[in-house]
């Protein structure tokens, strides 16, 4: 049974929706180990970003912000620190209970496939129609975040925290060094302009 961690400090809300979970066959928990998280923002003491950011440090779990804050500043803020979806309250369940099963289910996939690109998680490879090219651990690292966040503009610095953890001696360099390997794997494959650079923003599929 999956388990999924929930994060939220009304009381209501949380039994609400640990008896939504359960009744849709997952095990609600209060802290990790866990499959997917649910945070809210507004909590006491530690924000839901800082929840967050400190979940990032080890786990690459699916995360969903269900908060009451509507302002496009604050998802942006949301998926900045590594969110992978940001849903309004009040929610309606079956749309949560559809955006928790499509984590969960790209999450467990080894092959994630975009525009005809296919990533495999076991080997870190890349294939495109009949040719496969191996990656590095960078470059698929890359390639992976840039697939679980497909549409959304992905800032330089977001990129370089996830890839060396905030590691000081790390420049903005070395990302456009694993950046220019990536892209020419990706056109040996046959697969041109696949990554969007938006100048001044960062990068995008």
């Amino acid at each position: 049974m999956e388990k999924i961690l929930i994060v939220e400090d009304d009381a209501s809300i949380r039994e609400e929706l640990s008896v939504l979970l359960r009744a849709n066959g997952y095990q609600p928990v209060s802290e990790p180990p866990c499959d997917l998280a649910l945070l809210d923002i507004g909590l006491p003491g530690e924000s839901g970003y800082e929840v967050c950011r400190r979940l990032r440090q080890h786990s690459d779990v699916p995360v969903i912000f269900l908060t009451a804050r509507d302002q496009p500043e604050d998802e942006l803020l949301g998926f900045s620190v590594g969110a992978d979806d940001y849903i309004r309250k009040p929610y309606h369940s079956s749309v949560l209970l559809a955006r928790i099963g499509r984590l969960l289910k790209r999450k467990n996939s080894p092959v994630q496939t975009v525009r005809e690109l296919t990533l495999n998680l076991a080997d870190l490879t890349a294939a495109y129609q009949d040719q496969t090219c191996e990656l590095t651990k960078n470059e698929f690292k890359i390639l992976h975040y840039l697939f679980q966040n497909t549409g959304r503009i992905i800032p330089r610095i977001e990129l370089i925290e996830y890839l060396w953890d905030n590691q000081v001696f790390i420049d903005d360099n070395a990302l456009s060094v694993n950046m220019t390997r990536l892209r020419g794997k990706l056109e040996h494959l046959g697969v041109q302009n696949f990554v969007e650079t938006k100048r001044g923003m960062g990068y995008r599929l």
